[in-house]
């Protein structure tokens, strides 16, 4: 996926998204499968999350952590089964999260005795190497998608092919129906993303060795001739999710940060804030103390809205003004909001005591500080879709966040 498509800048892009759809090429994410009986003791264990009460096909947002509680990487994890999960985690930490869930594996299973050569009857992982996806983001995706879909009539055992009683956070294994006429096997939809937007995750597997055939199918598809969605590319994927408040992993989140840190407490969930809570999960001591003691954090990430001009990008550091622009933190993230007429707003790591909205705070930018403050995040509301008519997925939804 490019910086930017031929036919639009990155501002055009951007509020494209937010007013149509736009569709992304997020196959360098790597996907995993994890199952067996003890697949989810195992998650429960790396992450801090409620695991054992996501439902089938309903998913969370949560953090693979270190043994000290830092972010080894964010995640997006989907029961699929009773013991059998799917989770995706970013390209860019690829090699480090291989090398870090093989060891996490290994150590898990030892402390239960069992043997190596056992793996596999207690938890299997696969990296789903031949897989790609796609992702369709903003208000008409439902629309757009919806005339795809395969409407299988004759089998009572189908998922439902109506999009409108998907809600955010839940996924359905559905076919769709290609140009040439041919229906595709069924797809891991999920309704979820990360541009604040609505929109849906396709996971494509592979025919032959090779998902990129299928892939290019059901996204010229999915283009064709609509005039209502449109390629987008990393620029547009990176403003679109600041925008809506969320982390880039390796620049606002890092082994250096814990979830409290990173404003993530909610990811903990709450039958496992406590010492005694089974399984333990890593860093627990650590992350518990700061949810409990926030003034035992040094530093939070917060937003900030910063004045006009030069936009305060990553490094840039934030000073207080009322103590000689004494150096307090960090920017993490930074641009011109293309939703809020280039409103200047970034994300960064603030000495604890200083995060409070309203606070204002100094960022220097090349040669002079910019007046800023600090702000609630989202900057743009999210418009994650929810159905209305079902006061059961409204319930099941409400703490499934993503």
């Amino acid at each position: 996926m490019p910086l930017e498509y031929p036919d639009q800048s990155h501002p055009e892009s951007h509020r494209w998204t937010r007013e149509n759809a736009s569709l992304f090429d997020v196959s360098h994410m790597v996907q995993h499968k994890l199952s067996g009986p003890l697949a989810e003791e195992f998650l429960m264990t790396i992450t801090p999350s409620s695991i054992d009460t996501i439902g089938k096909h309903h998913s969370s947002l949560s953090c693979l952590l270190d043994v000290n509680g830092g972010i080894v990487d964010d995640t997006v994890i989907t029961r699929l089964g009773k013991d059998s999960f799917y989770f995706v985690t970013n390209a860019g930490c690829r090699e480090n999260d291989l090398a870090y869930i093989k060891s996490q594996l290994r150590s898990f299973l030892e402390s239960k005795g069992i043997q190596s050569s056992k793996t596999d009857e207690n938890v299997k992982w696969h990296v789903l190497d031949c897989h790609s996806l796609i992702a369709l983001q903003g208000p008409k995706s439902q629309e757009i998608l919806q005339s795809l879909v395969y409407n299988d009539t004759e089998d009572d055992s189908a998922a439902s092919p109506d999009l409108s009683t998907l809600g955010f956070g839940q996924s359905r294994w559905l076919q769709f129906t290609i140009p040439n006429g041919t229906n595709t096997p069924s797809l891991l939809v999920s309704r979820t993303g990360y541009t604040g937007e609505d929109g849906f995750e396709i996971s494509i597997p592979s025919e032959n060795g090779d998902s990129t055939e299928s892939a290019t199918a059901i996204a010229k598809a999915i283009i064709g001739d609509n005039s209502k969605v449109r390629w987008a590319g990393l620029a547009a994927r990176d403003s679109l999710r600041l925008e809506a408040g969320m982390c880039l992993y390796g620049h606002d989140i890092s082994t250096a940060t814990t979830p409290p840190m990173a404003a993530l407490s909610w990811i903990v969930g709450k039958d496992r804030r406590s010492e005694t809570a089974t399984p333990a999960f890593n860093g627990r001591s650590t992350i518990l103390e700061q949810i409990n003691s926030p003034k035992s954090m040094k530093e939070r990430r917060v937003g900030f809205l910063v004045e006009k001009g030069p936009a305060a990008r990553e490094g840039a550091q934030i000073v207080d003004p009322e103590n000689d622009n004494a150096v307090i933190g960090v920017i993490t993230s930074g641009c011109p909001s293309p939703t809020l007429n280039g409103q200047n707003i970034a994300m960064g790591l603030i000495k604890n005591g200083f995060h409070k909205k309203g606070t204002k705070v100094g960022v220097k930018v090349r040669k002079g500080v910019r007046k800023a403050e600090v702000a609630k995040m989202p900057f743009v509301d999210s418009k994650f879709y929810r159905p209305d008519s079902k006061d059961k997925d409204k319930k099941e939804l409400k703490n499934d966040a993503i």
